[in-house]
């Protein structure tokens, strides 16, 4: 007796979907930087805080928060984290006690400069797949605010 054969379906395939592209791009790029900041004793969430405090140190927390699309339930934990690893430091905005501000100490400045490697690792990896003129990442950001954008109007 010969089994019967199901018909293939038709309609939306996994593999032609934007989102599961992205989702297994995010996934790729969490599973590199894991490798690339072990080095550093950072986890990617981390190492995002702490680009953000490189770029100007001592913000309020709630700032960091916002750059990073983090909400203190998230960020809270990992800044914890982080000052227990003695890379920063909490403390409260004497002229706003409501406000905790985020500092680096001086192991926190120390890795800026072994951090700095990263981006060039990172590029070394994908760089036949990034276009040189920036196009990627504008197109990316650009995709990023629209769906936003979709999320707030829906």
């Amino acid at each position: 007796m010969a089994a019967k054969k199901v018909p293939e379906r038709r309609g939306p395939r996994l593999e032609e979907q934007l989102c599961f592209a992205v989702y297994q791009t995010g996934h790729a790029f969490t599973r590199l930087y894991r490798a690339v900041l072990a080095d550093l004793g950072l986890t990617y969430p981390q190492y995002l805080v702490m680009l953000v405090l490189w770029e100007r140190d001592g913000l309020p927390v709630k700032t960091v928060g916002e750059r990073l699309s983090l909400d203190s339930g998230t960020l809270t934990p990992l800044l914890k984290r982080l000052e227990a690893s003695g890379l920063i430091r909490r403390e409260r905005s004497r002229e706003d006690e409501r406000q905790v501000l985020l500092h680096l100490t001086g192991k926190g400045e120390a890795l800026r400069e072994k951090g700095g490697c990263v981006p060039e690792v990172m590029g070394g990896a994908i760089g036949a797949a990034v276009r040189p003129d920036g196009s990627l990442l504008a197109e990316l950001t650009a995709l990023r605010r629209a769906l936003l954008k979709a999320a707030r109007q829906g």
